[in-house]
C-alpha cells in the first residue's frame, strides 16, 4: 500500500521537487515561496518535502546547490561573545568561501544575482532573513533590518572583490588579515553606533 502523498514509485521524486522548488523561488523569491506551493507544483503532499528537505530554508539550500545550510551558518556566527561577533563573522564566511569545493557554487549564485533581479531579489531575502536578521536579533541590538542589510552588503561585497573581481591586494592577502581589516567595520554594523555625525 503506497504511502498517502507519494508519487507510485520514489525514482524522480526528489527530482521533481528540486525543480518546482527552483520554479516557485525563482518566480515568487524567498520569502513569499512556501513549501506547500512548491508540493502542489511537484504532484505530492507538503508532508513528502519535508521528508526529502526538512524546513524551506533547507529546500532553498538544496534547490540552488549551495554548499552550506543557512541554519548552519548562523549558528557558527553565533558561536562568540557579542564584542567579537565582527571579526567572527568575517572568519566564518572567508571559512565557508576559502574552501575550494564551496567556491564555484557560490561564485555562480553571486553571478546571477548580478545579472538577473529574480536571482537579486531570492539570494538578498534568503540572506537577510535566514542568516543576517538571525545574527542581528540574537545580539539585541537596535534597527535589526538595517544592520543586517549593512553586514550583507559588506560580506558580498568582501567576496565579490576577493573571489570574483579579484581586486588586489584584496584577492591575495591571508585571510587572517582581511578579517583583522574588515571585522570591526562589521562589528560597528551589528553593534555600534549608526546615526550620522553631528
Amino acid at each position: 500500500m503506497a504511502r498517502t502523498g507519494r508519487r507510485p514509485g520514489t525514482s524522480g521524486t526528489r527530482e521533481a521537487i528540486l525543480r518546482s522548488a527552483r520554479e516557485a523561488f525563482g518566480e515568487h523569491g524567498y520569502e513569499k515561496t512556501t513549501i506547500r506551493d512548491v508540493a502542489r507544483r511537484a504532484g505530492v503532499d507538503p508532508a513528502l518535502v519535508h521528508h526529502y528537505f526538512g524546513p524551506k530554508p533547507d529546500l532553498f539550500t538544496a534547490a540552488l546547490d549551495l554548499p552550506v545550510n543557512p541554519a548552519d551558518m548562523a549558528a557558527a556566527m553565533l558561536a562568540e561573545q557579542p564584542e567579537a561577533a565582527g571579526e567572527h563573522i568575517v572568519g566564518v564566511f572567508l571559512g565557508i568561501w576559502e574552501q575550494g569545493s564551496n567556491r564555484h557554487p557560490l561564485m555562480a549564485l553571486i553571478r546571477s544575482a548580478t545579472s538577473s533581479e529574480e536571482a537579486a531579489a531570492m539570494l538578498r531575502e534568503f540572506a537577510t532573513t535566514e542568516v543576517f536578521s538571525r545574527v542581528v536579533h540574537a545580539l539585541g541590538t537596535p534597527d535589526a533590518q538595517l544592520r543586517a542589510n549593512l553586514v550583507l552588503s559588506q560580506l558580498f561585497g568582501l567576496a565579490m572583490a576577493r573571489y570574483i573581481i579579484k581586486v588586489e591586494p584584496i584577492a591575495s592577502m591571508p585571510p587572517a588579515a582581511v578579517v583583522a581589516a574588515v571585522g570591526p567595520t562589521v562589528q560597528r554594523y551589528l553593534t555600534g553606533d549608526l546615526s550620522t555625525a553631528g
